[in-house]
């Protein structure tokens, strides 16, 4: 008998228990990404203006508190949006 993959459908057509798991995890993952990625790209972006312009530590400073402000506020609008989608 061959093994099922996860996330292969069965016979009737229905997703296995860990592909329902992964399908119902999704938002959770896709809002923790949106506050990884804010941040990343605050931090990227600051780094290579000070390295460009030579402004020392203020650029880097700077972005990455507007990068994790912007990521905290997409996690947290996500967040909300799932909290009204479950009612």
């Amino acid at each position: 008998m061959a093994e099922k993959e996860p996330g292969e459908e069965t016979k009737d057509g229905e997703l296995s228990e860990t592909a329902r798991q992964m399908r119902a995890a999704e938002p959770y993952i896709a809002a923790v990404w949106k506050l990884v990625g804010g941040a990343v790209v605050g931090v990227l972006g600051g780094y290579f203006l000070d390295k460009g312009l030579g402004t020392g530590p203020w650029g880097l400073l700077g972005l990455s508190l507007v990068g994790i402000s912007a990521g905290f506020y997409g996690f947290l609008h996500e967040m909300a949006r799932l909290g009204k989608r479950k009612r």
